[in-house]
C-alpha cells in the first residue's frame, strides 16, 4: 500500500505546507541552529576529552558533548582500576558515525597517538623517562613507556655486563630514549645512558689521581682468552694474559673466576684513550731473582716440557723459570729432525745446562750431553780401513749419506759406490733405509766427518779385466741400448762396450738390431777411464780406420792369421793363452744371454786360471 501511495504522489509535492509540528520553515531552521550549537564540534582522527558517564563490566560510556555517547570496551581501561565515573579521559575519534549511525571512539588508540607525541618530545628534549619492564626477550627487555612496548638492549641496561636479566622484570627503571623508528613503530631506550655522564667524571677523576706502581683493589668484570678486565670502582682495567703469572698461563680462567676481588698494580694508563694497563704477577717476586744461586753450567737439572716448536722444547724448571732445548742438542745426530720426534708437552725430562744468564733471565740445556759423544772414541771404533754396516739416510748429487749410528754419519762419493757401474745419480745405485756394507776410508775429528767407500769391499775387476778383454779379443755381447752413433753391449762380468756405429754393420751388409746377441772384438781398451770399445764388423773385414791402439797392439787378431801375417813364435804364443782365455769366459756364459753387474764369483775364478796359465 505504501508503495501504491509513493507511487501516486508526486516529486514536487510542498511537505512543507502541511505544517504538521506548527513551525514555519524559518522557525525550523532558527531551532535547528539552536540545537547545533548545544553540540561539540568533532573531526575524524582526532584526541578530544571525553567525561566518564557510566561504568559496566563490559563498557565505559563517555560523554564527548556530541549528540551520541562515545562506547569503549571496558579492557581499555586495565592500567587505571581507580577509573570512576566523573573521570576526564582521552578519546581518539575513529569515526563520527558508523554504518548504524554511531560514534565509534577508543581511548588505547587516543593514548598510543599521545605517546608516541611524547616519546617524540622525550627523544628531542633528552628527558629522563620511567618506565615498567613488562619481560624479557632475545637480547635484553621490554619496557613499557606511556603505554608503548619499548626495547631496552641487554648492553644498554648496565654499564657492566649482565649475566641474569630475569632480576630486572617486574621493576620500574629510568630511561632515556635513544632511538626511534617511526615506520616501524619501534622504540629504543637505554638505561646505561644515564649513569654514563657521571661515571665519565667518575673516570677523570680517578684517572687523575693515578701513579704508576699503584696497587688498587678491584673486581674481575670480564674474562676472556687474552686478557681479564677489572673494574677499579667506575673505570676499567686490563690485565693481560702475560701479566697474570710468572709462568705460562692457558687460560686466565685457570687464576681468575668473575666477582673475585683481587689487588692489582697499575702498570700503564693512557690520558687520552683513557686505557689502563694492569698487573698481577708483579705483586709477587721474580722467579728468576729466587733462582737457585748454586746452579751453573754443567749441573743437571729437572724439568716439565710446557711448549713445543720445531727447533725446540720450552722446559720448566720452576714457575716463571723455562730454558730451552734446541733440537741440535737432543741428539749427536746431525740429521735434520723435528723436536716432536725426541719430547712432547708434558714429559719429565733431565737435563744439562749449557748456558745461564740471569740478567737476561735466558737459560739453554741440553739432553744429548747425558750420553756419551760417539767421536770422542771414533778413530778406536771406525778404524782406517775397517768394515762397517750403515743406513742410508739421504742422497746428494755428488754422493750418498749413510748412518753408522745415532751421531756418527759418513759419506760414500758417487765414485766410491762401484768399479763397473758408471752412477749418474746415487739413487740409482740405492735407496732411502737400504742396509749397506761399507769401508772407512778417511776420518775427519775436528769436522766430524768421515769419508766412506763400497766399491772398496771389492778387488778393482779392471785389473782383470785389463787382460781378459785386451785389444784383439773376441767375446760374445748383447746389444742393450741404441744411440744416434753408437750401441751400448753387453759384454761377461757386467762389463759394457761402446760400439761405434759403423762398427755394427754384418757381413750381409744390414745392421745389428737392439737385443741382438753377437760376436764382438775389442779394439779399445782404457782402464784409466774403464772405456771398452768394441767392434762386430772387425771379425770379418779391416778397416782403414782402424784404432792406433789396435794397430800397435802386441795380440795378433784371427783375421791377421787367415790373410797370411804371421807373427814371431811369443806372440804366437800370447795369441794361444788369449783363446785360451776366451775359451773358459764362453764356457762360464754359455748359458747367459746377458750378463748381470758383479759376476764376482766367476771373475775371481777366471783370475785364478790366468794366475795358474802364467
Amino acid at each position: 500500500m505504501a508503495e501504491e501511495i509513493r507511487t501516486q504522489g508526486t516529486a514536487d509535492f510542498d511537505w512543507e505546507a502541511l505544517n504538521l509540528d506548527g513551525y514555519t520553515l524559518i522557525e525550523r531552521s532558527e531551532m535547528s541552529d539552536i540545537y547545533e550549537k548545544t553540540l561539540t564540534s568533532i573531526n575524524d582522527k582526532e584526541v578530544i576529552k571525553g567525561t566518564v558517564a557510566i561504568i559496566t563490566k563490559k563498557e565505559v560510556i563517555v560523554n564527548i558533548g556530541y549528540k551520541s555517547e562515545g562506547v569503549i570496551a571496558s579492557n581499555e581501561f586495565r592500567y587505571n582500576p581507580d577509573l570512576k565515573v566523573g573521570d576526564l579521559v582521552d578519546i581518539y575519534v575513529e569515526c563520527q558515525e558508523d554504518k548504524t549511525g554511531q560514534l565509534v571512539v577508543s581511548h588505547r588508540t587516543a593514548r598510543m597517538h599521545s605517546a608516541w607525541l611524547r616519546v617524540n618530545d622525550v627523544l628531542r628534549t633528552g628527558e629522563i623517562i620511567t618506565g615498567f619492564v613488562k619481560c624479557r626477550t632475545k637480547g635484553g627487555l621490554i619496557v613499557d613507556v606511556f603505554g608503548i612496548e619499548a626495547f631496552l638492549p641487554g648492553s644498554q641496561i648496565d654499564v657492566k655486563p649482565i649475566r641474569d636479566y630475569d632480576v630486572y622484570v617486574g621493576k620500574n627503571m629510568e630511561f632515556k630514549v635513544v632511538k626511534i623508528n617511526e615506520e616501524f613503530r619501534n622504540v629504543v631506550v637505554s638505561h646505561k645512558a644515564l649513569i654514563e655522564a657521571e661515571i665519565e667524571e667518575q673516570k677523570k677523576q680517578i684517572i687523575s689521581g693515578l701513579e704508576k706502581g699503584q696497587v688498587l683493589e678491584g673486581i674481575v668484570k670480564n674474562i676472556t682468552s687474552y686478557g681479564v678486565f677489572i673494574d677499579l670502582g667506575g673505570v676499567d682495567g686490563l690485565i693481560h694474559i702475560t701479566d697474570l703469572s710468572w709462568g705460562r698461563v692457558t687460560h686466565p680462567e685457570e687464576l681468575l673466576e668473575l666477582d673475585q676481588k683481587i689487588n692489582v698494580v697499575i702498570l700503564d694508563f693512557d690520558d687520552e684513550k683513557k686505557r689502563i694497563a694492569l698487573g698481577l704477577k708483579q705483586l709477587q717476586p721474580h722467579p728468576w731473582d729466587a733462582l737457585d744461586t748454586a746452579l751453573n753450567v754443567g749441573d743437571k737439572i729437572q724439568g716439565k716440557v710446557v711448549v713445543m716448536a720445531d727447533y725446540g722444547a720450552f722446559i720448566e724448571i720452576a714457575a716463571g723459570v723455562e730454558g730451552l732445548i734446541h733440537v741440535s742438542e737432543m741428539s749427536w745426530s746431525q740429521h735434520l729432525r723435528s723436536a716432536q720426534d725426541f719430547l712432547k708437552i708434558g714429559d719429565s725430562v733431565e737435563a744439562v745446562i749449557l748456558t745461564l744468564d740471569r740478567d737476561e733471565r735466558k737459560m739453554s740445556l741440553g739432553i744429548k750431553q747425558l750420553m756419551p759423544d760417539p767421536w770422542e772414541a771414533i778413530e778406536s771404533k771406525y778404524a782406517v780401513e775397517t768394515k762397517h754396516n750403515a743406513k742410508v739416510r739421504n742422497f746428494t748429487n755428488f754422493g750418498v749419506f749413510v748412518e753408522l749410528e745415532e751421531g756418527v754419519d759418513g759419506l760414500i762419493h758417487i765414485s766410491d759406490l762401484s768399479w763397473q757401474k758408471k752412477i749418474k745419480h746415487p739413487s740409482e745405485f740405492c735407496k732411502v733405509n737400504d742396509e749397506m756394507n761399507v769401508v772407512v776410508l778417511e776420518i775427519d775429528r775436528e769436522n766430524r766427518r768421515i769419508s766412506l767407500g763400497h766399491k772398496q769391499l771389492e778387488e778393482n775387476p779392471w785389473d782383470v779385466f785389463e787382460s781378459t778383454f785386451e785389444e784383439g779379443s773376441i767375446h760374445k755381447g748383447t746389444i742393450i741400448e741404441m744411440k744416434d752413433k753408437s750401441g751400448i753391449v753387453s759384454l761377461p762380468y757386467g762389463v759394457e762396450g761402446i760400439c761405434p756405429a759403423k762398427h755394427m754393420k754384418k757381413e750381409d751388409g744390414s745392421t745389428a738390431s737392439l737385443e741382438e746377441v753377437l760376436d764382438f772384438r775389442v779394439i779399445e781398451f782404457n782402464k784409466d777411464s774403464k772405456k771398452i770399445v768394441v767392434s762386430h764388423t772387425r771379425l770379418f773385414e779391416e778397416g782403414e780406420d782402424k784404432p792406433a791402439a789396435a794397430s800397435t797392439s802386441m795380440s795378433a787378431t784371427s783375421a791377421d792369421v787367415a790373410m797370411g801375417k804371421t807373427k814371431a813364435p811369443k806372440a804366437a804364443a800370447k795369441k794361444a793363452t788369449t783363446s785360451s782365455t776366451d775359451q773358459a769366459v764362453k764356457a762360464i756364459n754359455q748359458n747367459s744371454e746377458k750378463s748381470t753387474l758383479g759376476d764376482l764369483d766367476a771373475l775371481s775364478a777366471l783370475k785364478e786360471k790366468m794366475e795358474k796359465e802364467e
